[in-house]
């Protein structure tokens, strides 16, 4: 694993400001700075590392710093069996590259990265067969958190047909922190299911037993995308068979049903896998993708039913009719919704174009058009048919730490 490292401090700088200005207005003006920004300061002078280290600098940058949004994403190149991660500006230009994976596989079933508040969380598999691993990145420190294995998990071989275990990713706005959550199919019992949860501000496992809704199987749970989306400190993922939304509280530790609309998924498809219908996050709301391949009359439309109202269950809706393919690029799936990148603009799904070169989505709500920018990758892919853009997603900028 490869990540870039932070550049060290030289005190040869700064320190007529830090003898002009008190430490307080240094420190205000430093905290309205974007993060990206704020991180080349960190060469300035020692005090100045020390100062935006701090945690109580990361909590007022937090507070009082612009919100900056920028664009997260992975690629696998199957020649190599590689995982890249990258960064880029929501109106295209450069990407970073911000660190890779070695030995590797494509596993379309339990491929998932979430962002929340400044922190992704991504799993990762060694071979289709082997154990599941789940890292906490900040895109914008370059930092990243290797969660160690939860307690209590069985020993057992891997197969297809049993590795389903899968971690989702939540912010818990009450306690205000980040949480991992990881279930186990081999845990599960007749109507519970037993839960661990890791908390990023005490980086510690737990156990709970949670009940289930009435008369939601347990093996059910196991049978959805393998993604989430969090809202109001709400996890939810999707069940298939049929297809539901189920919910899990951080705050209150339960699980319900969030019934979706009527009209949100037609028959074709409601026994279907992934992706022809997805959970997304559009404009802060928890949205329901659905596209049908198999209506020819539809086939140019993806229909998002976005949760307005939370507490009163009202679902509106947004159709997206997108060009022909020779206007707008696309991945192989079709284009699809995969995030928003601030109000009213959706990002779909990429497509690579060349070796260093992808190309990115982007609808907007008001003006009902598409545009399309493109990404200028730090590292160029020997056999561009080989790699698969998986998660293309919108992040937040952020100083929040990472332990190592």
């Amino acid at each position: 694993m490869e990540t870039l490292e932070d550049e060290q401090p030289d005190d040869r700088s700064a320190q007529k400001a830090k003898s002009s200005f008190p430490e307080e207005i240094i420190e205000d003006i430093l905290s309205r700075i974007p993060g990206k920004s704020i991180l080349r300061f960190k060469s300035v002078s020692k005090s100045w590392l020390s100062l935006i280290s701090g945690p109580s600098f990361h909590k007022l940058h937090s507070t009082v710093a612009p919100r900056t949004t920028a664009l997260f994403f992975t690629a696998h190149d199957s020649s190599t069996a590689t995982r890249y991660f990258f960064s880029g500006a929501n109106d295209g230009g450069s990407a970073a590259n911000l660190m890779k994976l070695d030995n590797t596989v494509f596993d379309a079933a339990h491929k998932f990265a979430e962002h929340l508040n400044g922190l992704v969380c991504f799993t990762s598999r060694d071979s289709l067969c082997a154990k599941l691993y789940a890292f906490v990145f900040n895109p914008t420190t370059h930092k990243f958190f290797k969660l160690p294995d939860p307690p209590a998990v069985p020993l057992r071989n891997y197969t297809d047909e049993n590795k389903c275990d899968y971690y989702l990713f939540g912010f818990d706005e009450l306690s205000n922190e980040h949480k991992v959550l990881y279930i186990d199919v081999e845990l599960i019992k007749p109507t519970t299911i037993v839960v661990m949860i890791f908390s990023m501000s005490t980086y510690s496992w737990r156990k709970i037993e949670v009940d289930l809704p009435h008369g939601l199987s347990a093996r059910r749970c196991f049978s959805g995308t393998g993604g989430s989306v969090c809202v109001n400190s709400v996890i939810h993922m999707m069940l298939r068979n049929p297809l539901e939304i189920l919910a899990f509280d951080l705050t209150t530790e339960t699980f319900y049903i969030v019934n979706k609309h009527p009209e949100a998924a037609p028959d074709s498809i409601l026994t279907s896998i992934y992706p022809y219908a997805r959970l997304v996050k559009i404009n802060g709301l928890l949205g329901l993708a659905c596209w049908d391949p198999w209506n020819v009359a539809e086939w140019n439309k993806v229909h998002i039913w976005m949760l307005q109202d939370y507490e009163k269950r009202v679902w509106v809706r947004e159709t997206v009719t997108f060009p022909s393919k020779s206007q707008i690029q696309y991945g192989a799936y079709g284009p699809f919704p995969c995030d928003s990148t601030n109000m009213d603009k959706i990002v779909f799904s990429p497509r690579v174009l060349s070796e260093n070169l992808i190309s990115v989505s982007i609808y907007n709500m008001k003006t009902r058009c598409f545009k399309s920018i493109e990404l200028t990758l730090g590292h160029r892919f020997l056999s561009p048919k080989s790699v698969y853009v998986e998660q293309i997603k919108c992040y937040v900028e952020s100083l929040i730490p990472l332990q190592n």
